[in-house]
Parts: structure tokens; C-alpha cells; sequence
């Protein structure tokens, strides 16, 4: 075989295998200005690139059969333009996938590598785009997939589906209209914000303020379990192990209501009651808080 390898003197490989200058990434014109430059291969060429890769891992054949469907990759990536994502990033996909397929192809089974090399350029651009098209994925299955972008391609306009165009998609398709109604409504719809941005100083509603479900927030359960204690007798274990007196100032001062209604009694009148000054009050009160906190649970 007298084939010779396309030259890459002026390029080389990057890291996910995108060709690229050697004195800079340049732009992107450049780039599929040069791979459209790469010289094809013929049948005999491509085959023979393809058994000494297979039999020898030569990786000098693997680079002349990269370079050679690199126009291939641009070609196919156009088709994916419409999702708003950048073309490089498509290119440097397809060109993943492309490689894939190298590493796979069987020169024995009389298919021209650009015929095989197709599904896997397609698969790998597929991939990246139901995973960067929107941060939530519109398509899971194969089934999903497979008509996340039929239906992009079969649609005529931004507008939504009629009744009408949903049974001649799916008829189309051969798929049920209910799968087809529910992938055009995730496609029609949008994505907002959990948490809502700050205008002007002004939290904006967002769902987080709905959606969150405080019950299971960790200081909400550490606070409702130390309530439930309180009322299934960990309040009562705590009074009973104070004296009488203590006992009475607590509970006087914290768990009754005055005549008033209003919070529970003063220093004074307990110090009046028990015939002591209120800075004793104040320190018996204390003292009992700090005991009843040992035995309340923490």
C-alpha cells in the first residue's frame, strides 16, 4: 500500500481529539477550514489504514483515518445547530464519537468507514445534547430519545401541536400519541429558578418558597422532638428533681400566667412571698435552670 498519511504538521490533537493549531487553538473557521483541506481516502487506502490499525494498533494509521473523516464530524454537527449549543462543542463530540467508531471498524466487512462511522458520530452528538440542553433531561429511554429529535425535525414552527398534527406525528412515527403529547409539552416548556434572584433589594417568589417541605429540615425535626420530650414528661422529670422552693420559682416564673395575662410572676413579689431579697430569687432561679438543663435531654 502506498498511501501516505495526511500531514499534521501545522496541527495537532488535543485531549478529546479535536484537531487544533499548534500555536493556539485558533478559531473555529480556521479549523473546519483546514480539516475540509485533508485529503480523502480511497477505498484501498482506507482499508489498508483499517487492517494495520486492526492488526498492528498503528497509531499512524488510526491518525490518517481521523483526519480523513474530520469534515464528516463538521458535516453532521450543522444538523444540531438548532439547540442553541455551541458548534465546537459539537464538533468535539462528534469527533469522540468518530474515534469510537475507528477503534470498532472491521475493514473485512466491505463497508466504507464513512457509512459506519455515521451512527457513532450521531449517538455520541445525541449524548451531549439531551444532556446540556436543558439542565433537567427531556428524554431518558430510547424510545424518548429517538423522538426527542424526530419531533424537532417534524415540527413546522415554534408553535404547539394541534390534536390534528399530534396524530399525523405519531402516525408518522408509529409511536402513540400520548408519548408524543408528552414529549411536546417538555419540549415546550421552560426552566426557571429554584431560588428566586434579588431585584432592587426584593427577594423574588420563586418556587423554593413552596416547594421546600420543612418538616424534614434538620432544625425543624431537632426542635419538634424536643417539644415532643417536653410534653411526654421530660418538663415534669426536670421539675421533680428540684426542691419545693426552686421548684415554685420556676414554675412561677415561667410556666404560669398572671392575673393580667401577661408572662409570669416578678422577682419581687416571689421575693416578698418567700421573704428574701430578689437578687436571691434571681439566683435560685439560676441555679435550678441550669439543673433542670442537666436532665432535660439535649
Amino acid at each position: 500500500m502506498n498511501a501516505v498519511i495526511p500531514s499534521t504538521k501545522q496541527h495537532r490533537f488535543d485531549g478529546l481529539g479535536t484537531l487544533v493549531p499548534v500555536g493556539g487553538l485558533g478559531s473555529l473557521d480556521t479549523y473546519i477550514d483546514k480539516v475540509n483541506r485533508m485529503p480523502m481516502l480511497s477505498d484501498e487506502e482506507e482499508k489498508g489504514f483499517a487492517q494495520a490499525l486492526r492488526d498492528n494498533n498503528n497509531v499512524d494509521a488510526a491518525r490518517a483515518l481521523v483526519l480523513s473523516h474530520l469534515r464528516l464530524v463538521v458535516s453532521i454537527s450543522r444538523q444540531y445547530l438548532g439547540y442553541g449549543l455551541p458548534h465546537a462543542d459539537l464538533i468535539q463530540e462528534g469527533n469522540i464519537g468518530l474515534m469510537k467508531a475507528i477503534k470498532r471498524f472491521d475493514p473485512d466487512r466491505g463497508v466504507r468507514l464513512v457509512s459506519y462511522a455515521i451512527h457513532w458520530i450521531k449517538a455520541e452528538i445525541h449524548e451531549y445534547v439531551l444532556k446540556n440542553w436543558r439542565m433537567v433531561k427531556v428524554a431518558t429511554t430510547k424510545a424518548q430519545r429517538k423522538l426527542f429529535f424526530n419531533l424537532r425535525s417534524q415540527k413546522t414552527g415554534l408553535q404547539s401541536l394541534t390534536q390534528n398534527e399530534i396524530d399525523t406525528v405519531a402516525e408518522n412515527l408509529n409511536v402513540k400519541r400520548e408519548d408524543v403529547a408528552e414529549m411536546e409539552a417538555r419540549l415546550a416548556g421552560s426552566e426557571f429558578a429554584l431560588e428566586g434572584q434579588t431585584e432592587d433589594g426584593e427577594q423574588t417568589y420563586a418556587p423554593i418558597a413552596y416547594l421546600a417541605d420543612m418538616r424534614y429540615e434538620p432544625t425543624q425535626v431537632m426542635t419538634s422532638q424536643a417539644r415532643d420530650q417536653l410534653h411526654g414528661g421530660g418538663l415534669d422529670q426536670a421539675l421533680a428533681s428540684l426542691d419545693a422552693r426552686s421548684r415554685r420559682i420556676v414554675q412561677a416564673r415561667w410556666l404560669e400566667v398572671s392575673d393580667e395575662g401577661g408572662g409570669g410572676a416578678t422577682l419581687q413579689t416571689l421575693a416578698e412571698e418567700f421573704g428574701v431579697s430578689a437578687e436571691r430569687i434571681r439566683q435560685i432561679e439560676a441555679v435550678a435552670l441550669k439543673k433542670m438543663r442537666g436532665v432535660l435531654p439535649a
